[in-house]
């Protein structure tokens, strides 16, 4: 399980690198501008993934407040995607130095409506892993929508490749 979590988490911060580096190339005005999705823009999905990712790390941690980068400041897209690429570090650290029993550990926590629930913290990284593949593909989507025709590849597969 480590050695398939570990490839994962590596694989999910090489992604937003990949992908981010190319927003960041991109106009600005393109990151604000509306693109019906399940965020209204570019802009406002990376904030997603950053607050998410945090948001987990904060309750992996057994915080009960929740510090939500987001909301605690208006950062600019360069902000939010390293703020985003610097926690993507942090679960691939964590992942690499956890053992089996680490990994195994259930904790307690609530989701944003209070509602409390017991997870095991390899159950937690799977489903960030695959929310932070969710949102790249629409990532990838917008960008096309808004006339970005050189978009570099973000499938496991080829990331995969790249390593052996």
């Amino acid at each position: 399980m480590k050695e398939l979590l570990s490839a994962y988490a590596a694989y999910n911060r090489w992604a937003y690198q990949t992908l981010t580096d190319t927003i960041l190339k991109m106009d600005e005005q393109l990151h604000q501008q509306i693109v019906k999705s399940s965020f209204p823009n570019l802009y406002a999905t990376v904030l997603h993934l950053w607050d998410a990712e945090s948001i987990w790390w904060q309750r992996m941690e057994g915080h009960q407040q929740m510090v939500i980068p987001s909301k605690q400041f208006n950062p600019s897209m360069k902000e939010a995607v390293n703020g985003l690429l610097q926690q993507a570090g942090d679960w691939e650290r964590f992942v690499n130095n956890a053992t089996q029993e680490n990994l195994q550990r259930e904790f307690y926590y609530k989701n944003m409506k209070g509602d409390s629930f017991r997870s095991a913290v390899w159950q937690v990284l799977h489903h960030l892993f695959n929310h932070g593949t969710y949102h790249r593909g629409q990532l990838v989507t917008m960008m096309r929508e808004l006339g970005v025709t050189e978009i570099p590849s973000t499938d496991f597969i080829h990331w995969y490749r790249t390593r052996v």
